[in-house]
């Protein structure tokens, strides 16, 4: 039951591990009433999700025709933070399998992290929240490295913030953010077909897709597992 040992596998968050975009989208939505703007459909905001709550927002106001400007869209970011603290799971849930799939990942002796766009803050108290948080040796929010996904340097950092090595390592994400950040760092990269992403997951250039998280642990097995060989 070691498979896996020496392997550390990084999980982004939202529409990853959580499904949140009912809360992501309430809190949007709260800003956006508050501005006395219109609100944004759910399908919407599906796909403007991955790059943080700020890039989210920007997202929403240009979609309705205003384009804040930075210190404005600092406040407005502020506002949708403090709403998402105030009540942080209401409408969301880990997805279906999640939390065996994590266990069963970590008696095949691997190491779990978060890497997400996420704070850090919200991330630990969301997964708290849903009782994953003890699961995971680091999470790490895009507020803390010097550069966040799709950038590698934070792929890296959550790796090695878990006591891992980005030479044995893995993402597992939902969007080309995930995979291109796996990618630049040289790791192999998974995604759940089921997330948030504007992209069709067959075409974000990821080793595997998989859509039931039952089958992530074998998966995950195939992908890292030293295949022997042929003989001669």
């Amino acid at each position: 039951m070691t498979a896996l040992a020496g392997y550390t596998l990084a999980f982004d968050l939202d529409g990853t591990l959580v499904d949140t975009i009912g809360d992501i989208h309430r809190c949007l939505n709260h800003v956006l009433a508050q501005e006395g703007s219109a609100p944004a459909a759910l399908s919407d905001v599906r796909a403007w999700v991955g790059l943080g709550a700020r890039n989210l927002i920007a997202r929403a106001f240009r979609a309705g025709g205003v384009d804040p400007d930075p210190a404005r869209l600092d406040h407005l970011t502020e506002r949708y933070l403090a709403a998402n603290a105030a009540d942080i799971a209401s409408l969301s849930a880990p997805f279906p399998g999640v939390a065996d799939a994590l266990d069963s990942l970590l008696a095949h002796g691997a190491r779990l992290c978060v890497c997400t766009n996420k704070q850090t803050d919200l991330s630990v108290r969301l997964l708290g929240a849903l009782g994953l948080k003890d699961r995971f040796a680091a999470i790490v929010g895009g507020d803390q490295p010097a550069n966040r996904k799709p950038h590698p340097d934070h792929f890296i950092h959550a790796i090695r913030a878990a006591g891992g090595e980005p030479s044995q390592s893995l993402m597992v994400g939902d969007s080309r953010f995930d995979v291109d950040a796996a990618r630049a760092a040289g790791a192999p990269v998974a995604v759940y077909a089921l997330g948030y992403t504007d992209t069709a997951p067959e075409q974000l250039g990821a080793d595997a897709v998989f859509r039931h998280f039952n089958d992530l642990p074998d998966l995950l097995l195939s992908l890292l597992r030293p295949q022997p060989t042929p003989r001669t």
